[in-house]
């Protein structure tokens, strides 16, 4: 007989949630992995938000996560900044969620000669910053994108 696996990457869009819905069943499996004592990561190529703000907005709907089982875009894209450039300089557009990761990996948020300049999802995209980051780009910083999703942000938890 195979063991029962112990630990679970599970995403976020359309799985346990869609919108501000939760999947039918999605509450009763989560449950089932604390019951079992099974580790989990929620994953999510959403930027904007903290782990913080998605566990509320989770717990709001009825699922109960903690925000240390979840793991953003925005959290992977700092982790990799950080390990090419510790102790580096960005340029940044996006929302908390990815300002949030960037400062949290020791980095510092600045327009002047930033070592990267660095995409996530926003509301709104301003002609300012985007320009900004155009002729930062041209001046030699480079350019990282978190993970996009063709899906409208306002769709999603």
């Amino acid at each position: 007989m195979m063991e029962t696996p112990k630990n679970y990457l599970i995403d976020m869009d359309g799985v346990l949630v869609t919108g501000e819905t939760p999947i039918p069943g999605a509450n009763e499996f989560l449950a089932r992995l604390k019951e079992r004592g099974s580790r989990f990561l929620i994953l999510t190529n959403n930027s904007r938000y903290t782990p913080g703000d998605l566990a509320f907005r989770f717990n709001s709907v009825g699922l109960e996560v903690a925000a240390d089982c979840i793991f953003t875009s925005a959290m992977a894209t700092a982790r990799f900044l950080a390990a090419q450039r510790p102790g580096g300089t960005a340029y940044v557009i996006g929302e908390s969620g990815l300002t949030w990761a960037i400062h949290g990996v020791g980095y510092v948020i600045t327009e002047r000669d930033p070592d990267y300049v660095v995409l996530g999802e926003a509301a709104n995209y301003s002609l300012e910053q985007l320009t900004i980051a155009t002729r930062l780009v041209a001046a030699g910083a480079r350019f990282i994108a978190t993970n996009p999703d063709p899906m409208r942000s306002e769709e999603r938890v």
